[in-house]
């Protein structure tokens, strides 16, 4: 179709690899169904004083009775930020010197935190710095606002352990990109990576040391699987990092945790009273966020500590039996293979580099399953949907991308069906294989 020329950004715009599996299945019309394990979107049922508030909320007495859904505040309802507040400290967080700004998801909070703490390319330019393998989303804000991203690269080992560089490395890289920002997810998507409290505090310091923000996306806080107290940056304390006050933001989700992809709840979270009040005035021109997914999570703000625990700890055992299953199950039905360690979030990272030759690229398996590939279980034809992990790294041209031979499969379909990830991917990648 003609028309008036795209802006180049538009032009050069491809999927996310974390959505692309789904929209190339989608074309498909042989009636093949398909296991999608390649997004984090939880199956639960979100937890239960929000349900009952969704099921109240447009019947006599409900909060939209009336049928009006006005906008709220811009930076959200004092209810929906006690919500965020509460189950920080939930979690151990001290909250005394916190402020908190509810956005449409997390997502919107990873652009806040972009255009606020990097510059653009000039004599501002200040990258943001993530750890490869990051989350794609922040790499494509960074695209999306004319901000430069550099990283720090982790090491996948055949023991299933994703390693940091040392500090001296990460010095190196932060001295000679300069950047304003460096993001840190403790309980890490895409590599199901913990990091201790220890490591934490080692990064901390070094934003300290060269004046920079560091990004603490806790997403699936409390979603960790070693029996250790949850490690959060807002469990910190200047004793053990003394000067971080003030350059701390967390981002908060209903998405993970509380099991509300779909309501589109997340919060920017501060120490910084300045960059709280700017972000507020930047997320003006968004006006607010859904006033019926606050209203939902608010509900959150009344619960008590105790009864959050309870919640958190029945997401764990949830998580960590799939995890535990796939990974010992995956590892028998393709022997050589690489799993990610099963230690935090609902995500691991399946390397086949000890299976494959140097042609082999993950894309081109994810794209055979989504587009042609099949399987037969139980009488019906199926293939299954996973994420290729290239698009999670950031390397120099030129240089080899771990992700060549790595795919990301997600926690998110019912016990069943996570049970008959591990036959599909054997059976997929044996087809795939032999053609």
């Amino acid at each position: 179709m003609t028309g008036p020329a795209l802006s180049a950004h538009f032009a050069s715009r491809k999927p996310s690899v974390i959505r692309l599996a789904q929209i190339e299945h989608a074309k498909r019309t042989d009636g093949v169904a398909a296991l999608n394990v390649a997004i984090g979107n939880v199956s639960l049922p979100m937890h239960p004083a929000m349900a009952a508030r969704l099921a109240t909320m447009g019947t006599p007495g409900g909060a939209f009775a009336d049928g009006v859904v006005s906008y709220t505040a811009t930076s959200g309802t004092a209810e929906c930020n006690a919500a965020v507040l509460n189950v920080i400290a939930a979690s151990g967080g001290d909250v005394t010197s916190l402020q908190s700004t509810i956005t449409s998801g997390g997502s919107q909070a990873m652009e806040l935190v972009v255009v606020g703490c990097c510059g653009p390319a000039g004599s501002d330019e200040r990258p943001l710095l993530l750890v490869d393998a990051a989350y794609t989303n922040y790499t494509a804000f960074a695209e999306r606002m004319g901000r430069r991203t550099a990283s720090i690269t982790r090491t996948l080992g055949d023991d299933g352990r994703f390693s940091l560089p040392d500090l001296d490395t990460i010095t190196e890289v932060v001295e000679r990109e300069k950047p304003g920002a460096l993001v840190v997810i403790p309980y890490d998507n895409p590599t199901g990576q913990l990091y201790t409290r220890e490591q934490l505090a080692d990064l901390a310091r070094i934003c300290v040391a060269h004046d920079m923000w560091i990004i603490s996306d806790e997403a699936y806080r409390e979603l960790h699987y070693d029996g250790t107290p949850p490690v959060s940056i807002w469990s910190l304390t200047e004793d053990e990092v003394p000067g971080l006050t003030g350059r701390r933001i967390g981002i908060e989700t209903a998405s993970k945790v509380w099991n509300a992809c779909g309501i589109r709840i997340g919060a920017l979270v501060t120490d910084n009273p300045d960059f709280h009040a700017r972000g507020v005035a930047e997320q003006t021109a968004s006006l607010c966020s859904s006033a019926i997914g606050q209203h939902l999570f608010a509900a959150l703000a009344d619960e008590s500590h105790a009864d959050l625990q309870e919640w958190f700890a029945g997401q764990r055992g949830y998580y960590q039996a799939m995890l535990e299953d796939l990974t010992t199950r995956v590892r028998d039905l393709l022997p050589g293979v690489i799993v990610s360690s099963p230690d935090a979030s609902i995500y691991s990272v399946v390397d086949l580099r000890a299976l494959v030759d140097e042609k082999f690229d993950a894309l081109d398996f994810v794209l055979y399953c989504a587009q042609q590939g099949s399987v037969e279980m139980d009488g019906e034809q199926r293939t299954l949907l996973t994420a290729p992990m290239a698009g999670f790294y950031s390397m120099p041209a030129g240089e080899p991308n771990p992700g060549r031979t790595q795919l990301r499969i997600a926690y998110v379909a019912s016990p069943p069906e996570m049970a008959r990830v591990p036959e599909l991917l054997a059976g997929l990648f044996a087809a795939y294989q032999a053609r």
